[in-house]
């Protein structure tokens, strides 16, 4: 939770990020990720930043350990542990165990959840990326939307009006899914920040009271930026058979201008959307194919498949600029309609229960894993699948 925020931050604003640092995100427990990202740093000029409110988490854990033998067999020096790491956390006494000089420990509440953390201390990578005076934009771009959710009426507040279009799409049309298109290659992470902020917050089967709901919640998000998507599933959402509402998000001014590639980039955007709106009709297909020279029969065959139904809901969100301060006011835009969408499916968007249950039965398995103790109070298909692992594990 407290690495999409810093990592889409840091990406969105890389134009303005200091040229002489090199800023690196490691979360996956996978050991490759670790691995490939510490091949090539040179250990004297690097710091290391823990992010982890309870300094417990296993897979942040496992992966600060690792970064910290790496550290220790290229200097030879325990006192290096102090000297190259800090910790974000509210756990000073994990941090001492840890080696960290707990005068390096940035502290931040205990409430804040790590999908809401990035204008905490958990932002301390960005801050540094690029500069207090940016990160304050940052800060202030969100407290202008905190402003205008605040005090905007109803009919012009953009947090209601896009959770109320949200919950009408889920709730009355019956929309599954909504995408997140941005077109800028830096908000390229942006999509899985989103994923994350709204799936983990209003992904709820009871209410805050614990009753069951007998209505859709939170729909999945995805997507991707620019012109790729295009290539890849615009086809589903233009001709599919799901409503897939979509939030095209393209800047105005490009932070690298060169020749026509951003008006192009910006046709697109609007070409995608108007296509959806408008669709095309059978009469205007049909026109078009005759005015091709296309023969009769030729026409025949092809016309279903050329027939855009249309009606196709998105929003789009025009910024002049992806600057410090309108990132700032864009990602609290999203934040509030979460909130918004919660209060009236009645969840609490600020728990994630559903994700314990997979971290207990991990702690399971574990140890089963580790030392081949017998298995047995696992269904027969983890059992299997355990079996399988230890059969063809090359230790």
């Amino acid at each position: 939770g407290s690495n999409l925020g810093p990592l889409m931050v840091c990406e969105a604003l890389k134009s303005y990020q200091k040229p002489c640092l090199n800023m690196h995100f490691v979360s996956n427990v996978d050991g490759s990720h670790i691995i490939d990202t510490l091949s090539g740093l040179d250990p004297e000029t690097t710091l290391f930043i823990i992010a982890s409110k309870t300094f417990t988490t296993q897979e942040t854990l496992t992966n600060a350990h690792t970064a910290r033998q790496w550290l220790l067999d290229e200097l030879h020096d325990e006192q290096a542990v102090a000297h190259h790491f800090v910790a974000v956390s509210t756990n000073a006494e994990k941090v001492s165990e840890f080696g960290i000089d707990t005068a390096n420990m940035f502290e931040f509440w205990d409430w804040v959840g790590g999908r809401y953390s990035l204008w905490s201390a958990v932002g301390l990578p960005i801050a540094i990326a690029v500069g207090m005076q940016s990160y304050y934009e940052l800060l202030q771009g969100a407290h202008d939307m905190d402003e205008h959710f605040l005090h905007a009426d109803l009919s012009e507040n953009m947090p209601v009006i896009m959770a109320l279009l949200g919950i009408w799409y889920v709730d009355f049309a019956k929309a599954h899914t909504h995408a997140i298109l941005p077109y800028d290659q830096y908000l390229r992470y942006l999509p899985d920040y989103l994923q994350q902020a709204d799936m983990e917050s209003n992904g709820k089967r009871v209410t805050r009271f614990g009753r069951p709901v007998d209505y859709p919640t939170g729909p999945v998000i995805w997507g991707s930026a620019g012109t790729d998507g295009q290539h890849a599933y615009y086809q589903l959402i233009h001709q599919g058979t799901q409503l897939i509402p979509c939030d095209f998000i393209v800047p105005v001014n490009s932070q690298n201008e060169t020749g026509d590639h951003h008006e192009k980039l910006f046709a697109n955007c609007l070409a995608q959307s108007e296509a959806l709106m408008r669709g095309k009709t059978r009469t205007e297909v049909r026109e078009d194919m005759q005015q091709a020279g296309l023969e009769p029969e030729q026409i025949v065959d092809l016309l279903p498949h050329r027939i855009f139904p249309g009606n196709r809901p998105s929003n789009t969100l025009l910024l002049d600029k992806i600057t410090p301060s309108r990132l700032g006011s864009l990602i609290a835009l999203y934040e509030h309609k979460i909130f918004v969408q919660g209060i009236i499916w009645r969840v609490n968007s600020f728990d994630q229960w559903g994700v314990e249950l997979g971290k207990q039965l991990a702690g399971v398995i574990l140890p089963e894993l580790m030392d081949e103790l017998q298995v047995s109070q696992h269904d027969s298909s983890t059992r299997g699948l355990i079996t399988y692992f230890h059969r063809h594990r090359k230790r």
